[in-house]
């Protein structure tokens, strides 16, 4: 049986998300676009009907509301006519030292990079199970392979994404219900701008055009780009503390 592609994406009015969308448009999948910028996913959703000719939904959602993260699944089943997979990509990177008086920073990066994706994923994973297919995707970070300095909650968040999917991939082995862990690197959205450094960095197009990719072809995980991060992801929790002190 061919793979339907009715799929809602959280975090999709701008960044990695608006970019994804696109793409994943030209290959033929029907969206439901969920974030808060209401008005930016009516745009989004104009350009892609517009362009690709696809069934496009808008769902306003702020991932922090978890009761409302389990009623977007519902409602982009409702306007997709059915839903085969969900993206969990809403996130935000809310910089602070550890001990600098910014825990409301990492409070709420925790919540929607973390404990939203969740409430998404899992919302999604028991309408999956009921249907007996599905699948899950989730955008962590290579910051989820080792904390790096001043992103401590967001690591954190990431590493936690990561465990998440590891644990989910096995709960439902032999289900029908794929999962897919992407491990992006640095790709240039305004969620790094501020950084001072920002290695092997890629343009947003390339990057939700990889993504893209790995989703179609329901990868189990994938960095992105895959050079060098496939090597860098595998070697980051190797590396003494000195060495990433000085990131």
């Amino acid at each position: 049986m061919s793979q339907a592609k009715r799929y809602l994406l959280t975090g999709a009015s701008s960044g990695i998300g608006a970019a994804l969308a696109r793409e994943l448009a030209s290959k033929g999948y029907d969206l439901a676009l969920a974030a808060r910028r209401e008005d930016s996913l009516h745009l989004l959703a104009a350009e892609l009907q517009a362009r690709f000719g696809r069934h496009v939904a808008v769902l306003p959602l702020d991932v922090t509301d978890y009761a409302a993260c389990q009623d977007a699944v519902g409602l982009a089943a409702n306007a997709l006519g059915g839903l085969d997979g969900i993206i969990a990509n809403a996130g935000i990177a809310l910089a602070g030292k550890t001990g600098g008086g910014h825990f409301e920073r990492a409070r709420l990066t925790l919540e929607t990079n973390l404990i939203g994706a969740i409430a998404c994923l899992d919302a999604a994973a028991a309408l999956f199970r009921q249907q007996g297919h599905g699948h899950l995707v989730a955008v962590a970070s290579v910051a989820g392979k080792r904390g790096l300095p001043h992103t401590a909650a967001y690591s954190a968040s990431k590493a936690g994404l990561i465990s998440y999917m590891e644990s989910t991939r096995t709960e439902l082995l032999g289900k029908g219900i794929d999962t897919s862990l992407i491990l992006p690197g640095f790709i240039d959205t305004p969620l790094n701008r501020g950084m001072p450094s920002r290695p092997f960095l890629i343009d947003v197009e390339r990057g939700a055009a990889l993504i893209a990719n790995h989703i179609d072809k329901r990868h189990r995980s994938a960095y992105v780009p895959g050079w060098p991060w496939a090597i860098l992801g595998r070697l980051l929790p190797l590396l003494p503390t000195s060495m990433i002190a000085k990131f």
